[in-house]
């Protein structure tokens, strides 16, 4: 049965964030998230050309992280390593709301392994609304370009 995603979302930070809506953006599917007030991200205010972005009330990233795994089907979160900071906060508020979360640990799973998972895990789930989460830039110079190329793959294959 093929794969009923429709919606990327996230909360905006460079990193990991910005490759997941550049792959979906790519592919046709539809972006959106909530993101700080004043769209702001460590580089400064996110770009215009990312649409369907809702502002919290406040600049805190926590609230933004909190709606994005509330408001989505599952959340898809990468890391090269353990998650920390706001990708173990992500985790935290997917099993405090009792959503599906998958960990893909980019530097010890191989991109095919990862990929299979992801789509079992998607097609398991009927996942329409993904939130994609996981470092900014700052954090993991290498999350952008791993993340990007993971789910280009992914976006093409469903």
């Amino acid at each position: 049965m093929p794969s009923k995603l429709r919606k990327i979302v996230s909360g905006g930070q460079t990193g990991a964030d910005c490759a997941a809506w550049d792959s979906a953006i790519e592919a046709g599917i539809a972006t959106g998230g909530f993101v700080p007030a004043g769209r702001q991200a460590e580089d400064g205010p996110i770009p215009a050309k990312y649409p369907g972005l809702t502002e919290t009330v406040g600049p805190d990233p926590t609230e933004r992280t909190r709606l994005n795994v509330v408001d989505s089907d599952a959340t898809l979160l990468f890391s090269h390593g353990p998650p920390a900071g706001g990708s173990r906060l992500t985790a935290e508020f997917a099993a405090e709301h009792f959503k599906p979360l998958i960990h893909i640990d980019l530097a010890a799973v191989p991109l095919e392994d990862g990929l299979k998972r992801v789509m079992d895990w998607i097609e398991a789930n009927k996942i329409g609304v993904l939130n994609v989460a996981g470092p900014r830039a700052s954090e993991d110079p290498r999350v952008y370009e791993a993340v990007r190329e993971f789910l280009s793959e992914l976006f093409s294959s469903l």
